[in-house]
């Protein structure tokens, strides 16, 4: 790509940011990116498809390490021998969940557009696939507690769902209120303590 190319798609990314948050990407409008940016329609469909092919660019990655981390972290868990699980439980996420928030506070745009202005794309569930993912391997832990031995209590799968969110909720509005980065690594670190010990009381251990 040439730095002509490169400069007009920068033009085109800092005018589409600026259209994105201030509008949701529903109420976007392309003709207003264009016409901020200084290009013409027919320059803009020679780098995107869509409306929706520039919002991925702008998100895509940053969405992509999110989902790509937490299941890596998920499935390592699960991987461990089942003896081991119980005592690695909280500490492989904190470690999961600092990388994610250092990731985060190095893309606090691209956050912040996915989680405040994304209705109308795929990236708009991603709490909610979070979330999905969370449950479906309290489950898994369920089963490997039973192994064990342990007498887990029958937990009500609406407040698990409730608990889950409230737990990622809580991470992203770290995010999205900007704080500083060493509160927010304090913050985490108290976070990951209620929810761990919340979570090990009603599972009765």
């Amino acid at each position: 790509m040439s730095e002509s190319e490169k400069s007009t798609l920068g033009l085109i990314h800092t005018a589409a940011k600026a259209e994105f948050m201030e509008k949701g990407f529903q109420a976007a409008s392309l003709r207003n990116i264009v016409k901020t940016a200084g290009v013409t329609t027919g320059a803009f469909y020679g780098y995107y498809d869509s409306k929706e092919d520039l919002f991925t660019a702008l998100v895509g990655e940053s969405y992509e390490y999110m989902m790509s981390r937490y299941k890596q972290a998920h499935e390592y868990f699960q991987n461990l021998p089942m003896e081991k699980q119980p005592e690695q439980m909280g500490k492989l996420s904190a470690e999961c969940m600092y990388d994610l928030l250092s990731f985060s506070f190095g893309h606090m745009d691209e956050f912040y557009l996915i989680l405040k202005c994304s209705e109308g794309t795929k990236y708009a569930s991603m709490i909610d696939d979070m979330v999905e993912l969370e449950v479906e391997s309290t489950h898994e832990y369920y089963k490997v507690l039973e192994q064990l031995g342990a007498s887990v209590p029958k937990i009500d799968e609406r407040l698990e769902h409730i608990l889950a969110t409230g737990m990622i909720g809580a991470f992203f509005e770290m995010v999205l209120h900007k704080m500083p980065f060493e509160d927010a690594k304090v913050f985490l670190q108290q976070l990951n303590d209620f929810y761990t010990a919340g979570w090990m009381k009603i599972m009765g251990q």
